[in-house]
């Protein structure tokens, strides 16, 4: 009889667990952006028997990758409560700067690292100016976005950077240099999708499993409790700029690799706000605290899916900028909403 009892306990309480979690991952944020993309794809599969092949699934993958791998790094600087608007100056910069150098002869590698440091250092001056600066990210940012787009024009005199063997870069480099661009891993996967499916997992882990992870969702939470925690609140924000510099610089310069071909003054233009929105749609909360990389993810993959559906059904090109503004208005509004009743509450 004891040991009857004892199993209908265990019974009730593991039921009551699963009940728990069951309850908790329909509640997430996550699970909503989920089925939104799944009622998407479905209707674009009916509309669209093209939307399912191999060919367009994988055009889509390399579509948003360069997005994603931006986002997973605007997750990183929401989540600690800062915002970024100047990655599209810092992916063009990179870019640029490295296909100017290969021109000018530089090895491929020290091209690259320059490239990178490039956007790792305007990372850390975005997080200098937001911490130490006492500046608000948003007016520190803005003006980054500005100086730094005003650096590549200058660099550049207005006039497109072109990569090709005429313009002097040797073939080998030239090959290496459009294979992270354009070439497919196994002769399937594009690139650009493997390394934001690389970026994507690093993310994951260093945001879920590692202290610097926790130490991001405290001080996005509170500044002052993560303080008497003992958290170096400044120097977990800059680490989360320096870590969106890196990423935009990346995205800079594979956008060249694919697309050999570039102008300061076009290039990454506007391309923060779908940045901000695909976080922002997978649940990183613009007041911090809130956020995860599967939600970025699945955010990416909404914007990534709706514009591919909305060219395959023949949506003028107008009409989609329209249609893309008011779902980063709802996804903002549902994000304000949301924050407003759990503080409510």
């Amino acid at each position: 009889m004891a040991q009857q009892a004892t199993s209908a306990t265990g019974q009730r309480s593991t039921g009551v667990t699963m009940s728990e979690r069951i309850k908790r991952v329909l509640r997430a944020r996550e699970t909503g952006v989920l089925i939104a993309l799944l009622l998407m794809c479905i209707f674009l599969w009916q509309v669209s028997p093209a939307f399912l092949t191999v060919r367009n699934l994988l055009n889509i993958g390399r579509q948003i990758s360069l997005i994603g791998i931006m986002a997973i790094g605007m997750t990183f600087v929401l989540i600690s409560r800062e915002i970024d608007l100047s990655v599209g100056s810092i992916y063009a910069l990179s870019g640029l700067a490295t296909g100017m150098l290969l021109i000018a002869g530089a090895p491929l590698w020290l091209a690259l690292l320059i490239g990178l440091l490039i956007g790792v250092s305007a990372g850390a001056a975005n997080g200098l100016l937001s911490t130490y600066g006492l500046l608000p990210s948003f007016i520190a940012t803005l003006g980054m976005m500005s100086v730094l787009r005003g650096i590549a024009l200058l660099m550049t005199n207005g006039q497109p950077v072109t990569i090709n063997e005429s313009s002097g870069v040797a073939p080998d480099t030239l090959s290496a240099f459009f294979f992270i661009g354009q070439g497919r891993l196994l002769d399937v996967i594009p690139m650009q999708l493997v390394f934001f499916i690389a970026v994507s997992l690093i993310g994951w882990i260093l945001l879920s499993k590692t202290v610097f992870g926790f130490r991001v969702y405290a001080v996005g939470g509170s500044d002052k409790a993560a303080r008497v925690s003992g958290i170096k609140v400044y120097q977990t924000k800059i680490l989360a700029f320096v870590i969106m510099g890196f990423l935009a610089a990346l995205s800079g310069i594979l956008s060249l690799a694919f697309l050999p071909s570039g102008q300061a003054g076009r290039t990454g233009v506007g391309v923060e706000l779908d940045v901000i929105a695909a976080a922002v749609i997978g649940g990183a909360s613009l007041s911090g605290g809130e956020g995860t990389i599967l939600g970025t993810i699945l955010g990416v993959l909404i914007i990534g899916v709706l514009r591919n559906g909305l060219v395959l059904t023949g949506v003028s090109p107008f009409w989609q900028e329209a249609i893309i503004g008011l779902v980063i208005i709802l996804a903002v509004g549902l994000d304000k909403w949301t924050s407003s009743r759990r503080r409510a509450a």
